[in-house]
């Protein structure tokens, strides 16, 4: 139980670091539309994981261990994402004037990398929880939420890059490599 709080700080102070230092500055970018989606995605992964340890169950070992693969390597995809953008990167949808499209590293194969991490890291606490009920309670909403902001990001950036954009996605998935 030690390992899953500690893990849960973790990603929690991990986010709220993003929050922090990643927020795009008004004066430091030329194309804003976050259209609530911080907000959602912040209370969906808040509501999940209380309702999530509400309904969880008996611990069981094997989803537990299923469960911390899939959130270290998901901690690990999201960073490594966040940090190939560099100073493009920020938690509120917007370009900044320093932006480029990105389509190698994790780019290469999926355009939206570090929500790949993030749904892994809240698959692995669903699967923690060891209850089919807590993984739809707290996956569900988070997915929904995921998919809401990538459709608002996927416009700004085919209205900022245009046909180089289009092109990128015709090759690539959302979030899966070869599925989705």
């Amino acid at each position: 139980m030690n390992v899953i709080i500690s893990l849960s700080i973790i990603f929690a102070l991990s986010e709220l670091l993003l929050a922090l230092v990643k927020h795009a500055k008004s004066g430091s970018s030329k194309t804003r539309g976050d259209k609530g989606s911080l907000i959602i995605m912040w209370l969906s992964i808040t509501l999940g994981f209380t309702a999530g340890f509400f309904l969880s169950g008996q611990m069981n070992q094997f989803w537990c261990g299923f469960g911390f693969v899939f959130i270290i390597s998901g901690l690990i995809i999201r960073w490594a994402s966040i940090l190939q953008l560099g100073k493009s990167f920020t938690v509120n949808v917007a370009i900044t004037d320093s932006a480029r499209l990105k389509t190698d590293g994790l780019y290469q194969r999926i355009r939206h990398p570090s929500y790949t991490g993030l749904l892994a890291v809240i698959m692995g606490f669903a699967f923690v929880m060891s209850s089919i009920y807590s993984f739809i309670a707290f996956v569900a909403p988070v997915f929904l939420s995921v998919l809401y902001r990538i459709r608002i990001e996927e416009k700004i950036l085919i209205n900022e890059f245009g046909d180089s954009y289009l092109e990128y996605k015709r090759r690539t998935k959302r979030i899966i490599p070869g599925i989705y």
